[in-house]
């Protein structure tokens, strides 16, 4: 079987920041996925659940009301290796283009104070599996060690 294009990424050279992971066409619309790389792969800790769980909820809650962007926004969720989370638009967008939004987007989950969206029993698969306290510092953290001295390394993948 051939390598996914994801898979060719060199990740022991991957810093965090935001990627275009790929651009696929669906109908007549472009839908282009970002990679929003939160840890350095292979290099430090991944996210833990519970954390990257409550990001989960909050990100996606943010952005399906961001009254610019909500009509964009397909999907937002987390990568399987906890590094991250895949941030799918309608349209075709460069990483630039939307690292306001993360910011933004990082801001609200770092500043975030109540109850998480969509936690109980019956809106969530696996409800008891967030952690607000350490969302809100690995938001912050990537917000004011990435998105706020992003530089164009931080925009395009290794060797691209």
């Amino acid at each position: 079987m051939e390598k996914i294009p994801s898979f060719t990424i060199d990740h022991n050279r991957l810093l965090r920041g935001i990627y275009v992971s790929r651009k696929d066409i669906v109908g007549n619309e472009t839908v282009t996925t970002f990679d929003i790389r939160m840890k350095a792969p292979n290099r430090e800790p991944a996210l833990h659940p519970g954390a990257l769980h409550t990001i989960e909820h909050l990100a996606a809650t943010y952005l399906r009301n961001d009254p610019q962007w909500r009509n964009h926004v397909v999907y937002w969720g987390p990568m399987g290796c906890l590094t991250g989370n895949y941030l799918l638009l309608k349209g075709d967008w460069t990483s630039d283009d939307i690292v306001d939004l993360m910011k933004s987007t990082f801001r609200f989950i770092a500043e975030f104070d109540g109850e998480i969206p969509g936690t109980l029993p019956q809106d969530c698969g696996n409800y008891l599996l967030h952690d607000l306290p350490m969302a809100r510092f690995e938001a912050r953290k990537y917000l004011e060690e990435v998105l706020e001295c992003i530089g164009l390394a931080q925009l395009n993948y290794p060797g691209q």
